[in-house]
């Protein structure tokens, strides 16, 4: 049996543990087991490596399993500018449904494992399962208010400000998937970090440091540890309310 066949059976979206935040969830076992059965398993990505290429056809939606991927486009002069950074349970591709080729590129910031859900059968299956038509329309929304929210955030916060919700968005993303809301690794550079945010990465690491001189945060490498979250919400204008649940 090949390693491909051997992942295929040991992993599917019933024991999957961040399948709450991916297509299956709401889908009763017979549905689920519809949806297993046209996911691709494949081997890991490795870092740098591309899920897919702007102007692709669009094949297959991703689902991220493990690791954390990086969404970008580039510019008529070549810059990269990222969109999103992907982390479990968050699926990839779905801006490019209407032009049906992807709109940008996508590429795993370190060894990560993703389910390939190819679009055709999941459109066809989607037609027949109504409640997996519903969580698709649910995550199509989720992107798109994610896109107005990064939007927003760029062109009318403060650099502080825009550091500050960006450790604040992380912790709730980990605490949403079972992990640690006041120490996470970051497996973004600050240059990518800074591209995202519309900061230089000289911006990024300069507010870092503040932000651990005042004992807001500790930093070492690129683990980050939250040391007065409901500051940092202060910072970012956030509602000090999920800052405390985010401490619990």
């Amino acid at each position: 049996m090949s390693n491909e066949s051997r992942l295929k059976n040991h992993i599917n979206c019933q024991n999957c543990g961040i399948n709450q935040l991916c297509l299956p969830y709401t889908l009763d076992d017979s549905s689920m087991d519809k949806l297993d059965s046209i996911i691709e398993r494949k081997r890991p990505y490795q870092r740098g490596e591309t899920l897919f290429r702007a102007n692709d056809p669009l094949i297959s939606l991703y689902a991220v399993r493990s690791g954390s991927l990086k969404s970008y486009m580039l510019n008529d002069a070549g810059e990269m500018q990222i969109t999103a950074f992907h982390l479990p349970g968050d699926l990839i591709g779905f801006s490019s449904i209407g032009q049906e080729h992807y709109q940008g590129f996508a590429e795993a910031l370190e060894t990560s494992m993703v389910c390939e859900i190819p679009y055709n059968n999941l459109e066809l299956l989607s037609g027949q399962v109504p409640s997996l038509r519903r969580q698709i329309m649910r995550l199509m929304s989720d992107e798109i208010n994610a896109d107005k929210r990064l939007l927003g955030l760029v062109t009318s916060r403060s650099a502080e400000a825009r550091v500050a919700t960006f450790l604040m968005e992380l912790s709730s993303r980990f605490h949403k998937r079972g992990f640690s809301s006041t120490e996470y690794r970051l497996s973004m550079t600050r240059s990518e970090i800074g591209n995202y945010l519309g900061l230089t990465v000289e911006t990024v690491s300069r507010l870092l440091g503040k932000f651990q001189k005042e004992q807001l945060i500790e930093v070492n490498g690129r683990f980050v540890k939250l040391l007065d979250s409901s500051r940092i919400c202060e910072i970012a204008g956030l509602s000090p309310v999920p800052c405390q649940l985010k401490q619990a």
